[in-house]
């Protein structure tokens, strides 16, 4: 464990990962060029992202399951297989349900791979690196986006809708090539995890992950800190600030690009955090869910548009959500044993997508019912956005207070068997005293 050998699998397996988020996010890029080519509603236009996501969300347990059954390289590689087959499909349509097609496969493609790519990290490496390795392996996965926001982008606008889907199939082709020749399951000579003989003790393993509180805490932690990002990066984000903001292409690609940036910058040092504070972990979360809030308030509610450094601020915030969604692993990593680790991070997975992919479908509606029934003349104006946006309100609090009521059975369990997490502010002092003392 933690030998050059390990190093190079999680790196093939971090750049499958980087292939399916450049696979996931690219229709975000494209979703202009998408309602000419289709001559799309946008709502059929966020159908595309809602229907792919809903696919990976309502695949991350049996992806989890199967993960512990078959192994991590082996859901990589079909999952890559998949998503460069889903492409090719989407490079040729040229109706929405073809394209809805296309983008299906994608989903179910993306579904297998960072569930698989998380499970080889507690396989590989000892549980110390495993926080900061969980934080680096889903951030230099975003940089999967740049690839979408720079290159595909320049090859979309300038040979055309076909030729750049085409070029992100060959990267699917690329990751399943790479896991099927080099990716391994666990270091030789490790002894074998139970795994579960059947349906019926798989049925029963996903039980138990489910029926524990710290998955539940795992789950509601994603699904309040990581959809509003999600919603940003893959759909609403690019229209909202180049028709609603009015933004040139380029300002809009620079902070679309810094969502990424300040996610990979920031998820070593949450990971760091996370490991130094494991009794802290849903205090952060809250709190990057409370300015993501703040930020959505202060942009939307901004007489006019909004000036430049506010929408700075929040794509810096929103970007904050992705490193502290993947506490949420933590959680499951923590509360689980190994051998059914792929269907607690499957459960909780399915958090944050779910709360996406719904924010996604409303967002487009509210838009089509303010375009039809006159609010405005353009159906992405700035006010209509307004209304629109203003949904994610109600996700949030919703991810709040469950998350809160999760924590408070995890707690009781935790002080039955004597660990107290004493009050934050006695924390504070705490850690307050020791800076000062210089220890």
């Amino acid at each position: 464990m933690n030998t050059g050998k390990a190093w190079f699998v999680w790196g093939v397996g971090v750049a499958a990962y980087l292939v399916a988020i450049t696979q996931r996010t690219s229709f975000g890029v494209a979703g202009l060029d998408a309602t000419e080519r289709f001559n799309a509603t946008a709502s059929a236009l966020s159908a595309f992202t809602v229907v792919q996501l809903l696919v990976y969300a309502g695949l991350q347990i049996p992806v989890g399951v199967l993960v512990d059954r078959l192994g991590p390289r082996f859901m990589i590689a079909i999952g890559a297989a998949l998503m460069c087959l889903g492409q090719v499909q989407l490079a040729a349509a040229t109706s929405v349900p073809a394209g809805l097609v296309g983008r299906i496969l994608v989903g179910a493609g993306d579904a297998m791979t960072f569930i698989a790519v998380i499970r080889l990290i507690p396989a590989w490496f000892p549980a110390q690196r495993v926080p900061v390795l969980t934080q680096l392996t889903g951030q230099l996965g975003q940089l999967g986006q740049l690839i979408s926001i720079i290159p595909f982008a320049f090859v979309l606008h300038t040979f055309g809708w076909s030729a750049a889907f085409l070029s992100t199939a060959a990267l699917g082709l690329l990751a399943f090539v790479l896991a099927a020749a080099l990716i391994r399951n666990e270091p030789a000579g490790t002894p074998a995890a139970p795994k579960s003989a059947g349906m019926k003790d798989s049925a029963a393993d996903l039980a138990k992950a489910w029926l524990q509180p710290g998955t539940q805490l795992g789950m509601w932690s994603h699904f309040t800190v990581q959809f509003s990002g999600t919603v940003f990066i893959l759909t609403w984000g690019y229209p909202f600030l180049r028709s609603g903001q009015g933004l040139d292409s380029g300002t809009a690609t620079a902070l679309m690009s810094l969502f990424v940036l300040v996610g990979l910058v920031c998820g070593p040092l949450l990971g760091g955090w996370v490991g130094r504070h494991p009794l802290r972990r849903s205090t952060m979360v809250l709190l990057i869910s409370a300015a993501t809030a703040v930020a959505w308030a202060a942009t939307l509610l901004y007489p006019g548009r909004a000036p430049l450094w506010l929408l700075v601020v929040l794509v810096l915030t929103l970007a904050l959500g992705g490193p502290a969604s993947m506490i949420g692993f933590d959680f499951a990593r923590t509360y689980n044993p190994s051998h059914r680790l792929g269907t607690a991070t499957g459960i909780v997975n399915v958090g944050g997508f779910c709360a996406a992919l719904v924010t996604m479908y409303l967002v487009g509606l509210v838009l089509d019912l303010l375009h039809n029934n006159g609010f405005s003349s353009e159906l992405y104006a700035l006010d209509s956005f307004r209304v629109a946006l203003s949904v994610q309100f109600v996700v949030l609090g919703i991810g709040a207070v469950a998350m809160v009521m999760s924590r408070r059975v995890v707690r009781r369990r935790m002080a039955a068997a004597g660990v107290v997490v004493p009050p934050l502010r006695t924390a504070l002092a705490r850690e307050w005293r020791r800076l000062r003392s210089g220890g």
